[in-house]
């Protein structure tokens, strides 16, 4: 799919490939444009990051790639030079708004209108977010409300927030388990052998690896909250140790094949070795005056000055 900018011909520097929903590209009967590419405020890093919202813009998406060196696509006769490959998933407004009311929050922590604290200098394009179908109807979960007249007023709520979080964290821990994704400390590639030493992933693998998840869309702040939250308990820097000589495998304990320490120089028990006949020969020299070969190498011992 082409971006925005890319929809003018003659510019095929522009041009993406795309996988993305059928959803995305499907555009209503009274809407006139497509799908738009814009640039909003990373939730974690306060970053621009690059977002898709659809032609109605009632769900915005995140947008990541999918880059490899060296890469290119063949496109009917002529070579896209981005070989980047780009992909959308449906992202939570709620995600992208979160940074904003705290930021209200801290500065006035006062009710205010929607529109008066979702607004951005630098990404204008964030107003966008509200007309999203799921912000407005799901902002009570993170805010306190108050309406007077016919508007609403909003105002952040640490606690609604972290529940609402940790109910995330429930979904993910279900989708995850339903995926069959590996989440413990034994996660290796699917075409590697899995140790039995490693554990079962336990619930609380599940809920740690989808804090990890959900990490990624809100400030680092709020992460040390939601880990609290969530009361994950933290993991000491001594439990990565390494490996034990001995191994499990099949419910069997192995010991290391070899014992090195034979090839240990200051081993305490050595026995007679036979003497060749050079070596023999060689032990009837006279060897006074001579020095040993190891003494060429040896470092200076300097002399120290005796005080008067």
């Amino acid at each position: 799919m082409p971006g925005k900018k890319s929809r003018a011909r003659g510019s095929p520097s522009t041009q993406w490939v795309l996988l993305a929903p059928e959803s995305v590209v499907d555009t209503p009967e009274k809407i006139n444009s497509g799908p738009v590419f814009t640039r909003l405020r990373n939730p974690k890093t306060a970053n621009g990051a690059l977002y898709l919202f659809s032609s109605d813009c009632k769900q915005v998406y995140e947008v990541k790639a999918f880059d490899e060196d060296h890469h290119s696509w063949f496109i009917g006769q002529s070579v896209q030079r981005d070989g980047r490959l780009m992909f959308v998933t449906p992202l939570d407004p709620l995600f992208l708004v979160l940074p904003y009311l705290i930021n209200a929050s801290e500065k006035q922590g006062k009710f205010e209108p929607a529109d008066q604290v979702i607004k951005d200098e630098d990404f204008p394009e964030c107003a966008n977010v509200l007309k999203c179908s799921r912000t407005l109807q799901s902002l009570h979960c993170i805010t306190d409300e108050k309406e007077m007249g016919d508007r609403k007023f909003y105002k952040y709520n640490r606690e609604k927030t972290l529940v609402w979080l940790k109910k995330k964290a429930e979904q993910t821990v279900k989708a995850l388990k339903c995926a069959g994704v590996s989440v413990g400390g034994g996660v290796q590639s699917s075409v590697l052998v899995r140790s039995k030493q490693v554990a079962e992933a336990t619930e609380e693998d599940f809920l740690r690896y989808a804090h990890g998840l959900l990490s990624e869309y809100i400030p680092m702040g709020l992460s040390e909250e939601l880990f609290k939250f969530l009361e994950l308990p933290v993991i000491s820097a001594n439990t990565s140790e390494p490996p034990s000589k001995k191994r499990k495998l099949s419910g069997k304990e192995v010991e290391a094949e070899e014992d090195y320490t034979k090839f240990n120089s200051d081993s305490k028990e050595k026995k007679p070795t036979k003497m060749t006949a050079a070596q023999k020969s060689l032990s009837k020299v006279d060897k006074s005056g001579m020095k040993n070969i190891s003494a060429f190498f040896a470092s200076k011992t300097k002399g120290t000055s005796k005080s008067p």
